[in-house]
């Protein structure tokens, strides 16, 4: 099962399939199945109009931040929760790719192998959501592997009416190239300004934040991000960097921006990837000039400056989010006096797993940061959380376990704290 888990979240697994279908006439293009630029599939009643009471759903955002692998269960009940869908209500989860198939549609939807939505899968073990159970009338996938895709009205309509949206996994370019700067980009937006609960895991989860990997040119080492941090293979979005997300009339700015994600660039497959040192130097990054110190281009500020933020880590202190496999952070809050940005990390019963997420946060401006030559004279606090100690206050940056510290000298990581371990 965890096999099966992993392999829907990059790319589907082979099962049967309803390709192009639409649920109402009032969504067809009236383009044969075969010559749409995107696939639709569904399991259960999409065309079911929710009967959500606006006072069931989250008063503040809620995003579920997954780093890859198997999928936590628990992740997408919450989801499913937060946007106020009991039984009875109905409600529409969908999920947007730009490759693979609809194979998280019945995950999501049944409680077990035989299709059951009379009850809950058993807390014990992990394979199955239930939503059907918790009040889902529909779990709808569209494959959009295109810019003309992006920008199609019928898959536009779909997303719009989503009370849930989850991106699933695959490779990070493909969202940037395909869907940045496009209606879907817009749409998405529009979903996060009315609070909709949205989650990603893996490349999903690397486009949620205010910066991103953006994998144009492949994927980066720790070693090669950290011996030149402006090799080819370090390509990020924004670029240049801005504050600003995309609009009909701005394109400048970056893909979907939520407001708990200001000022931070995310990571997934953390500790089993070995990437505390990319996402180090992604952080460093985003670190503007400082007279000798910081990196070209960088637009944010470390904790030294936290002085110049209205609110203690506020929008313009870099910051960085790592998330290793079979975890995920649900994030919710909005920053209010009484409603602070908190995580919460969980994992499925069966992990195996450090099942872990780590919190980075640069001390200092960068004192070598060019093309080049390797990431030299960086300081970075490190807070980790897992299942035993799980949670973390985004908005005063405090929690989980004891901080241990990073250094970055030419090019080479070292720790203190944590045993001497980055994980």
């Amino acid at each position: 099962m965890k096999a099966l888990k992993e392999l829907r979240s990059i790319v589907g697994a082979s099962i049967k399939t309803v390709a192009g279908l639409f649920f109402s006439a009032a969504l067809s293009t009236g383009v044969a199945a075969g010559k749409l630029p995107y696939s639709y599939f569904f399991v259960g009643e999409p065309a079911k109009t929710p009967v959500i009471v606006s006072s069931d759903r989250a008063a503040t955002p809620s995003y579920v931040l997954m780093g890859g692998g198997p999928d936590v269960d628990q992740a997408f009940q919450w989801l499913i929760q937060r946007a106020g869908i009991k039984p009875g209500t109905g409600g529409r989860f969908v999920i947007i790719r730009a490759r693979g198939t609809e194979a998280y549609n019945p995950y999501i939807y049944y409680s077990d192998a035989n299709g059951g939505t009379s009850t809950l899968p058993p807390v014990n073990q992990d394979g199955w959501v239930g939503g059907g159970y918790l009040g889902l009338s529909s779990v709808e996938t569209l494959v959009i592997p295109s810019v003309k895709a992006a920008n199609d009205p019928t898959v536009n309509q779909i997303v719009a009416r989503a009370d849930v949206v989850f991106i699933a996994g695959g490779d990070q370019s493909d969202y940037i190239k395909y869907w940045k700067n496009t209606q879907l980009d817009w749409t998405l937006q529009s979903l996060i300004n009315k609070k909709v609960p949205i989650g990603g895991t893996s490349a999903g989860l690397a486009v949620l934040g205010q910066f991103d990997f953006a994998a144009l040119r492949g994927t980066v080492t720790s070693d090669q991000a950290l011996s030149n941090p402006f090799n080819k293979y370090m390509s990020l979005d924004p670029t240049p960097q801005t504050l600003d997300p995309t609009s009909p009339t701005s394109i400048a700015g970056g893909f979907i921006t939520p407001s708990p994600l200001f000022n931070t660039i995310l990571d997934a497959h953390l500790d089993e990837r070995d990437r505390m040192g990319r996402l180090v130097t992604f952080v460093s990054r985003l670190i503007g000039p400082y007279y000798e110190s910081g990196c070209s281009g960088g637009i944010l500020v470390p904790k030294v400056s936290q002085n110049l933020s209205a609110t203690p880590y506020g929008d313009i202190i870099a910051r960085g989010i790592g998330v290793g496999v079979e975890a995920a952070l649900l994030v919710s809050g909005d920053g209010g006096p009484r409603t602070p940005i908190v995580a919460k990390l969980i994992t499925n019963p069966t992990t195996t797993t450090k099942s872990a997420a780590y919190f980075v946060l640069p001390q200092n401006y960068p004192g070598q940061c060019v093309a080049g030559q390797a990431l030299s004279g960086v300081t970075a606090t490190v807070v980790k959380v897992d299942k035993l100690n799980p949670a973390f206050n985004m908005s005063f940056w405090s929690g989980g376990y004891s901080p241990y510290t990073l250094t970055v000298t030419n090019g080479v990581m070292t720790v203190s704290g944590n045993g001497n371990s980055p994980y």
